[in-house]
């Protein structure tokens, strides 16, 4: 059904190196390990059913990661209408704690910062900056123009800037303000 055990290797070898960058980019996207990893075996079901479409020595990281995002984007749609179909009573189990804010600054408050942003930024963000994808392939896994790419990269990273500079600021670091105010205006302003 699946083809000679040579397409088990050649799948193997071509797929599995880019699971640790999936799924560490979809526990940043859903908050969730377990989700996460649902996700990410999702993915690779989907691409183990279509790899016979897939052109070996072409790029396997970006087409597993625009597998991701479509997963992401149908299972997104899914829990849209199953919270429109809850009732008030789950508004209690679904509020979140905020904790208080520490005196160093650890990479769960950037992750957090990170998560304050809208999710279509988000996205972007994590694609370019983390994962490293060029314009080109973060377009061709969202499914959107480059331009809109680099727009989102730009606004979300002005944003991401905005939430750090105000964690950094409630923590006292010095020219955190400035930063914070010039990321809100647009500005470049940059972390000294």
């Amino acid at each position: 059904m699946f083809g000679p055990k040579i397409k088990t290797e050649e799948f193997e070898a071509a797929a599995l190196p880019h699971l640790n960058d999936l799924y560490r980019t979809a526990a940043s996207l859903l908050g969730d390990r377990t989700e996460a990893e649902d996700l990410v075996q999702e993915t690779y079901l989907h691409a183990w059913k279509s790899f016979h479409r897939f052109e070996l020595g072409t790029n396997c990281r970006a087409w597993l990661f625009k597998i991701l995002f479509h997963r992401l984007h149908h299972q997104r749609r899914k829990w849209f209408r199953l919270r429109l179909a809850k009732s008030d009573d789950t508004l209690e189990q679904t509020l979140q704690y905020a904790p208080p804010v520490p005196e160093a600054l650890h990479d769960e408050e950037v992750l957090a910062a990170l998560e304050k942003i809208p999710v279509d930024f988000r996205e972007v963000l994590l694609l370019a900056d983390v994962e490293e994808f060029t314009y080109k392939e973060v377009a061709a896994a969202l499914d959107i123009p480059v331009g809109t790419v680099m727009s989102r990269l730009s606004r979300g990273r002005r944003l991401l800037r905005g939430e750090l500079a105000g964690l950094a600021a409630s923590m006292g670091i010095a020219n955190a303000a400035g930063i914070k105010k010039a990321a809100e205006s647009g500005g470049g302003g940059e972390i000294a």
